[in-house]
């Protein structure tokens, strides 16, 4: 939620810890929940389609951050004192970094008569598209006041969705009823994109678009993944960059990171377990170092230099790729640096493509070694499975 501020998404302020329990500071929105005026009845055509622009205005939003919301419905949607919309609960949403490499989202999830034919059938699911589709359930269900796809089996019901066997009310407006085949088509290929669906004749009237470019600066300070931003002098990958050169052009804008973000760099509180396979867990590493960003991005440059590596720097993260061809095409590693004070910091490294043991060669004899220096403590994979198992002994 720190990726996304919108006027119709309920604010995160703060994250706060204690040894035994995490705080969320939430904006408060005074009105309630959307589906207690659905509750009573069905709303008027002006109203939904006031609320519905609102919504899709926010989930456009969302996307544009690569985070989609998957569990989209009246109950997760408040209403301001102004009886404005805003779009709540993001216990269930995903990052683009959560997809395969079939670019997929695969978890279930989401409320049974909201969710997509896609999601059900468990065979991956573009989350943009999963979302669209509940958009149009909360169309109907504000225009309608019942859901599209009921049934007291929910095996029938996951039928008609997968077939999107539904019947539009007399009274809904012809320009509604086209809108809605479009959304709730069953095929996600062919189903409406934001982009169409904001051209919408209907959807259009009384639309005010909000401006979804970010202040650079503030979502550059704020975003715990901006540590330092390079001009990389070697884009061109040639060759290994140069240490000092690369050193003097960099700026650093180091971020502290908030509670929250510290917790859940905490192996205790790692739950990759409950979705990554064994093998896909331990290509990664993580080291804390008191030392500067500056100092732990040249000690990089020097180990992809040594190693003949060649280097990119964007957004946090140090990218190693190696010149040679592996087993599996060219080995390519990624540390990501996250800021915890100005001297001290996390580091996450993490195989991004070639052969696992090829990386583990080069993690153990070339990146461990060349660091030893600047580790204050190293925690990789291995390292966190045989904790976990000393715990369960005990």
């Amino acid at each position: 939620m720190r990726l996304i501020k919108h006027p119709n998404i309920v604010q995160l302020y703060e994250v706060m810890a204690s040894k035994t329990k995490i705080y969320f500071a939430m904006e408060y929105v005074r009105g309630g929940e959307l589906f207690n005026k659905v509750a009573k009845g069905r709303l008027k055509e002006d109203a939904a389609r006031k609320y519905f622009q609102q919504l899709i205005a926010a989930v456009d939003f969302c996307h544009s951050r690569d985070v989609y919301h998957r569990d989209l419905k009246p109950e997760n949607l408040l209403l301001d004192e102004g009886g404005n919309l805003k779009v709540s609960d993001f216990g269930l949403s995903a990052l683009f970094d959560s997809k395969r490499q079939d670019g997929l989202l695969h978890t279930t999830c989401g409320t049974p008569a909201y969710v997509a034919p896609e999601v059900i059938n468990k065979r991956g699911y573009d989350g943009e598209k999963a979302d669209i589709w509940s958009c149009g359930v909360v169309l109907f269900v504000l225009l309608a006041g019942y859901l599209p796809f009921h049934d007291q089996n929910l095996m029938e019901m996951y039928k008609k969705i997968s077939k999107a066997e539904f019947k539009c009310p007399q009274w809904f407006h012809p320009e509604v009823r086209k809108l809605l085949s479009r959304i709730l088509d069953p095929n996600p290929g062919s189903r409406i994109t934001l982009i169409k669906l904001m051209e919408n004749y209907w959807f259009k009237k009384g639309f005010k678009q909000i401006d979804k470019t970010p202040n650079p600066g503030k979502d550059q300070r704020e975003s715990p993944r901006s540590v330092f931003d390079i001009e990389d002098n070697n884009s061109d990958g040639e060759g290994p960059s140069n240490p000092q050169k690369n050193q003097d052009s960099a700026t650093m804008k180091p971020t502290c990171l908030n509670a929250f973000d510290i917790i859940s760099l905490s192996p205790g509180f790692d739950l990759s377990g409950l979705f990554e396979k064994e093998k896909e867990r331990r290509s990664e590493a993580r080291f804390t170092a008191k030392k500067p960003a500056s100092i732990i991005v040249s000690k990089l440059e020097e180990v992809a230099s040594n190693e003949s590596f060649n280097i990119m720097k964007k957004d946090g993260t140090v990218t190693m790729q190696s010149i040679k061809e592996g087993r599996k095409g060219q080995l390519a590693i990624d540390a990501e640096i996250f800021e915890i004070s100005p001297s001290f910091h996390v580091v996450e490294v993490r195989k991004k493509s070639g052969d696992t043991m090829e990386y583990k060669k080069f993690f153990d004899q070339g990146l461990k070694t060349s660091l030893k220096d600047i580790v204050w403590t190293w925690q990789d994979g291995e390292q966190q499975q045989q904790e976990v198992e000393n715990q369960e002994r005990i």
